[in-house]
C-alpha cells in the first residue's frame, strides 16, 4: 500500500470520529444511525493510522507529500 493521506487529511480524519464517538456518546446520535457513523468513525481511524485510504487509491486522490 502506498501512502496517500497527508497530515492534514489525517487530522481532519481523526477530529471527525472524535466528535462522531462524542455525539454517539452524549447520545446525540443513535440507533441504526449511530452504528453507522461509528463505524464510519472507525473507518477514519483507521485510515489516518495506516496513512491510506482505498478510495483515494480508486479514484487517484493524494494528499500526501511527495519526497
Amino acid at each position: 500500500m502506498k501512502k496517500n493521506l497527508g497530515k492534514v487529511d489525517k487530522i481532519i480524519r481523526v477530529l471527525l470520529a472524535l466528535v462522531i464517538g462524542f455525539l454517539y456518546y452524549k447520545g446525540v446520535i443513535s440507533g441504526i444511525s449511530g452504528i453507522i457513523f461509528m463505524a464510519l468513525a472507525l473507518i477514519f481511524v483507521l485510515t489516518s493510522l495506516v496513512s491510506f485510504c482505498p478510495i483515494y487509491a480508486l479514484i487517484g486522490i493524494n494528499t500526501c507529500k511527495k519526497k
